[in-house]
């Protein structure tokens, strides 16, 4: 690899045009590509077959009505009364024109909503009053039916007794003509009498028939009372009438919901608010795709610069590695872009190529740049220099890169989706920049001759000369090791303590809209409006149609006893009703403990009678979803990333020791990431001072992210480090004393590279983006401690303590390991410094 290198570096500083012109066209076509191919970013996360997906798509079929996404337009009066009339008008025309909107199923009035809510109610409370006005005529009615069978019943005793006196008459010798209109007149009083009784029965089964109808409505007036005041937190318009929320309802499902319609929504809604009322868009609405460029990612490019110019002490220098890194950035982001259309890629992806190949293509190019210098001091000639700088550090670029490659694409095995391209993306940025690394750096080189050095430095030659450097004292080595690892491991103590999500609105920027319209929503509404859950049970029996509203009022009622709801309210059924739908509004916001519990304690509510069964869905049930995958990827992502650590380094040290050094250090770094996040994003922290202004959990996916990136990173200085320490043990040193000058060989350079990545990385710590703010940060924090605490304070230490233990390896195992060359030491000796070499390119 290092003589492959060696000859590509040394024809690309021959024929510098060519490559720069291949390079140029590699950007236009990417450029090109984006243009014609590229489509359209999502904002939102999703993994698919996670229990709030798997209802969703059901939903989609049971309950298409309900399986829509959703974002709430929140309305505020500027002086703080209620809504006037007119305002209300300006409100309703302004969501009749988002409903307008293709893609929208509905955009619901708030007020009409309310108004909707007090009609219900005042029909309620009527049919209770005419509940009551007829049991009170039933009542006066059953009253007068018993006082005709009293009457009814001492007319027959009379005539009973009649009949009995005349029975007495026939015995005395009444005439029988007599005594036959006697029992005639009795006969018909009795007639009367059973008329009179039947009319009776008759009115008895009118009343009964009406007591029956009476008592069948009351189970339904009482479940609509039931159900009314299940809802009634669950509000549209404030208390006090200033502010309102509006449901905008989109005909596909949440994460299908494409930023034009959304953005199509939002300037519809701006174009008809009426005067005197603000409007805010939750982030559902409004959390588009990111616009890169900021002024803060500006200040990160801007002291990289600083650092390249005090470094190297030449403008043409300092902007040669950072024209390879924006050269870079443009293929890598552009070229990813162009995928947009064939695959659903997040808005964070691009971001984080470029995060990542800004830094990596500044460092890479800086690596080939220095040994160059280096080597033109000594009197090496232009061409000569850059072709060896290409095979030695070139071939280290190459390695280290491929770490970061590898532990990048391995975040395809975790299983989620879109972390996967998001490493996959990365990667492709990692691969541009080792490309343009060995190709264009030595290409610009071989154009810049000798302007790469100083002007004091052109005119002189074989200036370097080797210094002896006296190794560390042991007790400086133990107080070292002691004071890095005392260092990382507090701060990895906040990590303990851990908590992912997904950002929601009271992250953003508070200038942001979504800010705006989070907070206005918490102080009017509660917490939970920010986040409700859509509960669905299942009732594998069904109901009837007339049972319908005293299920939902039962099943209503055991989710409303739950600790930490607020609201339910029915908002659907399907034709078997077999699926009955709730809207439920917890106490907390959408990443609260309590949030989060209530999710899982609903999924695990059983009903016996009815029987019924749980399953929850919405953008919180999706988060926590989301959040509780990734958790279960870590894991295994980095038991991955520690073991694919182990064998590169056992390949590039052919050592024991210094792997384990490397990667139980790696881990510490990692930790004193996770605390530091933790402590600061989590916890608030020196909030005022990262801009933190309402402490939520650790992005879900940042974990993972950060394990792939830092692992590439920190085997980055590893190699660059402690090769040097490898060749000088190599090349005769003792063991004590090759750690001294390899650390010195290499500390200047890696203190450089690890300053202009830092600063990178902190330049999207201020970004407006609210993903990207602690991803920035936790890839700052993570190589400053990496690079310094743990690669040049306690990997020296260790190395000095351990003497030529440091170098040991068993022979069966040297005999089956690789020889890689990672430093090209091979090829160093094959090529010599010389000086004098014919030049074919211009010098300064």
């Amino acid at each position: 690899m290092a003589g492959l290198l060696y000859r590509l570096g040394r024809s690309s500083a021959r024929h510098p045009w060519r490559v720069i012109a291949v390079w140029l066209v590699a950007l236009l076509v990417a450029a090109g590509a984006y243009v014609g191919l590229g489509g359209t970013l999502v904002s939102t996360v999703s993994i698919p077959g996670t229990a709030t997906d798997r209802l969703t798509q059901r939903l989609q079929e049971e309950l298409p009505d309900t399986s829509g996404g959703t974002g709430t337009v929140v309305f505020s009066t500027e002086d703080g009364e209620a809504f006037d009339d007119a305002q209300r008008e300006g409100v309703a025309a302004a969501l009749a024109d988002a409903a307008e909107v293709d893609g929208v199923e509905a955009a619901v009035d708030p007020f009409a909503t309310e108004a909707q809510r007090e009609e219900q109610a005042q029909e309620l409370a009527a049919g209770a009053e005419q509940v009551e006005q007829g049991r009170a005529e039933l009542a006066a009615g059953q009253a007068q039916l018993d006082a005709s069978r009293t009457q009814l019943d001492t007319g027959q005793a009379q005539l009973d007794a009649a009949r009995t006196q005349l029975d007495a008459s026939a015995a005395q010798g009444v005439p029988e003509p007599a005594l036959a209109a006697g029992r005639a007149q009795l006969d018909a009083q009795q007639a009367q009498l059973d008329a009179g009784r039947a009319q009776l029965e008759a009115g008895q089964a009118e009343l009964d028939a009406g007591r029956e109808a009476l008592e069948s409505q009351e189970p339904q007036l009482e479940a609509g009372r039931t159900l009314l005041d299940l809802a009634t937190e669950l509000r549209q318009v404030s208390e006090d009438g200033s502010a309102a929320l509006a449901t905008v309802v989109f005909e596909d499902p949440q994460f299908d919901v494409t930023p034009e319609t959304k953005d199509a929504v939002i300037a519809a809604v701006q174009d008809a608010a009426p005067e005197g009322v603000e409007v805010a868009f939750s982030n559902e609405l409004a959390s588009g795709v990111p616009v890169l460029g900021g002024a803060s990612e500006a200040v990160g490019v801007a002291v990289a610069v600083v650092v390249l110019l005090v470094m190297l002490g030449s403008v043409v220098a300092a902007g040669l590695p950072l024209l390879n890194a924006l050269i870079g950035v443009g293929v890598a982001a552009l070229g990813t872009l162009a995928f947009s259309s064939v695959v659903e890629m997040s808005s964070v992806t691009p971001v984080l190529g470029l995060m990542l190949g800004l830094a990596v293509g500044i460092d890479y190019s800086l690596f080939l740049l220095n040994r160059h210098r280096q080597q033109l001091r000594r009197g090496m000639s232009v061409i000569e220099s850059v072709g060896l700088a290409t095979g030695t550090s070139g071939n280290a670029v190459v390695f280290a890169g491929s770490t970061v490659l590898i532990a990048l694409l391995a975040l395809n095995v975790t299983g989620v989706p879109f972390l996967g391209l998001m490493g996959t993306a990365a990667a492709a940025s990692v691969a541009v920049a080792v490309l343009l690394a060995v190709t264009l750096t030595p290409a610009l080189l071989g154009l810049a001759g000798t302007r790469v050095l100083p002007r004091r430095q052109r005119t002189t030659t074989g200036g370097e000369h080797h210094v002896a450097v006296r190794p560390m004292s042991t007790p400086r080595a133990v107080l070292s090791l002691l004071l890095g690892a005392a260092v990382l491991l507090v701060a990895a103590l906040p990590a303990a303590s851990m908590r992912l999500g997904l950002p929601d609105g009271s992250q953003e920027a508070t200038d942001t809209t979504q800010y705006r319209a989070y907070m206005t929503t918490a102080e009017e509404f509660g917490e939970g409006a920010n986040g409700p859950l859509l509960v669905v049970a299942d009732l594998p029996a069904g109901v009837s149609e007339d049972e319908l509203p005293v299920v939902q009022a039962e099943v209503g009622t055991a989710v409303a006893d739950l600790d930490d709801v607020r609201a339910v309210a029915p908002i659907g059924a399907n034709e078997d009703r077999t699926v009955l739908a709730f809207q439920v509004l917890p106490e907390g916001g959408p990443n609260d403990v309590s949030t989060e519990e209530l999710v899982q304690t609903v999924r695990a509510l059983t009903l016996d009678e009815p029987e019924a069964e749980f399953s929850v869905a919405g953008v919180a049930s999706a988060n926590i979803d989301v959040s509780e995958k990734l958790s279960d990827a870590l894991p295994g992502y980095l038991a991955l990333v520690v073991g694919l650590s182990l064998v590169i380094l056992v390949m590039v040290f052919r050592s024991i020791l210094v792997p384990v050094v490397a990667t139980l250090g790696f881990v510490l770094s990692l930790l004193a990431t996770f605390g530091a996040v933790t402590a600061v994003f989590q916890w608030g922290w020196l909030g005022n001072l990262f801009g933190v202004h309402d402490p939520g959990p650790v992005i879900s996916f940042l974990p993972t992210i950060v394990i792939g990136i830092l692992f590439g990173l920190a085997m980055d200085y590893q190699l660059f480090l402690t090769s040097g320490v490898r060749e000088a043990y190599a090349h005769g040193a003792t063991a004590r004393q090759s750690v001294a000058e390899g650390v010195r060989a290499g500390r200047a350079v890696v203190t450089a590279a690890a300053i202009i990545m830092v600063s990178v990385f902190a330049g999207f710590v201020f970004s407006h983006i609210a993903v990207i703010r602690p991803m920035g940060f936790a890839l700052a924090f993570g190589v400053l401690v990496d690079a310094f605490v743990v690669r040049m304070t306690i990997v020296p230490a260790v190395l000095h303590l351990a003497g030529e233990k440091a170098w040991w390896l068993p022979r069966w195992l040297d005999r089956l390991l690789p020889d890689v060359d990672v430093e090209g030491a091979k090829l160093e000796r094959d090529h010599p410094v010389s000086a004098g070499e014919p030049e074919t390119t211009r010098a300064g």
